[in-house]
């Protein structure tokens, strides 16, 4: 796992991700209408808002945060989910 105990380098580290997976279908962080951002600690908000927002400010796509008990990987503090919607042209 990368980053333990950094909400703000594994949220960045998330949302890398995300943007390669979008990329591989042809999509990009624009096409994203909604995030669902899952924390084992709500009191990290603050370091994971700030990098969602490196992303997202200027999109602004519908988002939630919901603080867990815990994520599937031990040290894990968050979990992103996404929902892009990309037009045929």
């Amino acid at each position: 796992m990368l980053h333990p105990g950094d909400a703000y380098l594994q949220t960045r580290e998330a949302l890398g991700i995300l943007t390669a997976a979008l990329a591989e279908v042809g999509a990009k962080p624009t096409d994203v209408v909604r995030t669902r951002v899952f924390v084992t600690d709500v009191n990290l908000w603050e370091d994971v808002a700030r990098a969602h927002g490196e992303v997202f400010a200027d999109i602004l796509p519908a988002s939630s945060m919901v603080e867990v008990a815990r994520l599937l990987v031990p040290g894990l503090l968050i979990e992103i989910e996404a929902t892009a919607y990309v037009a045929d042209e």
